[in-house]
C-alpha cells in the first residue's frame, strides 16, 4: 500500500509538473523583432509632426516702421554723444570749485558714461589769459581732476576717465574781456573710443 500512495504522489507531482509547463508556454510571448524591422522599409512612409511657430513676413509698412524707428535710436544714441562731447562744465574766476550747474551737468555725464560702458573719456581742464603760464596750467589740471573725483565717486571707474590741463593754451574765445574768459574757464570732454 505504500507502495501505491507514493506512485500516486509521484504521478501527481509530474502531473503538476507537466500543467505549470503547460501553462507557462500558453503564456503571451514577444515577438522578437528584426533590426530591420525596426526601420520603415524604402516604400514606407514617416511623418513626424512637429508644432512649427509660423513666422508671417513683415509688410511694407511693418518694415518701414521698423527702419524709422531703427534710424531714431540710433539719432538719440548720436545726440547724446554730440550733447556730451559739446556740453562744457564752466568755473567761476581763479577757482576749481563745482559750481550746482556744473554738477548738474557732470551728472548728465556719469548717466552717459553708464549707458556707455565701453567708452574712456579724456577731461580737459582750460583756464583764461590770466595768472601765468605755469598756475594757469595746475589751475587746469585741478579743474579736470575735481570732475574726475565728482565721476568716481558717482560710480563711474577711474581706469575710464583721465585728465589734462592746457591752461590758457586753447581758448575758445580769443577776445580780450569777461565774456570772452568766462567761456575759456571751463572743462571740455573728448570721447576716447
Amino acid at each position: 500500500m505504500k507502495k501505491g500512495k507514493l506512485c500516486v504522489k509521484i504521478g501527481l507531482i509530474i502531473l503538476m509538473g507537466v500543467f505549470l509547463v503547460t501553462v507557462s508556454s500558453c503564456s503571451e510571448k514577444k515577438p522578437r523583432l528584426d533590426p530591420m524591422e525596426q526601420y520603415p522599409s524604402e516604400t514606407e512612409t514617416v511623418i513626424v509632426v512637429e508644432e512649427v511657430d509660423v513666422v508671417q513676413p513683415l509688410t511694407e509698412e511693418e518694415l518701414e516702421a521698423q527702419r524709422i524707428q531703427e534710424q531714431e535710436a540710433i539719432r538719440i544714441k548720436e545726440e547724446a554723444r554730440m550733447k556730451f562731447v559739446n556740453e562744457d562744465v564752466y568755473f567761476n574766476f581763479d577757482d576749481a570749485t563745482l559750481t550746482s550747474d556744473a554738477r548738474m551737468i557732470i551728472k548728465q555725464k556719469v548717466v552717459w558714461l553708464r549707458d556707455n560702458p565701453g567708452a574712456s573719456v579724456l577731461v580737459e581742464g582750460h583756464c583764461d589769459e590770466r595768472g601765468t603760464e605755469e598756475y594757469n596750467i595746475a589751475l587746469g589740471q585741478r579743474r579736470a581732476q575735481g570732475i574726475k573725483t565728482f565721476m568716481v565717486n558717482a560710480g563711474i571707474s577711474a581706469s575710464r576717465l583721465s585728465t589734462v590741463s592746457y591752461g590758457e593754451e586753447r581758448p575758445v574765445d580769443f577776445a580780450n574781456n569777461e565774456s570772452a574768459w568766462a567761456k575759456n574757464r571751463r572743462a571740455h570732454f573728448k570721447i576716447q573710443n
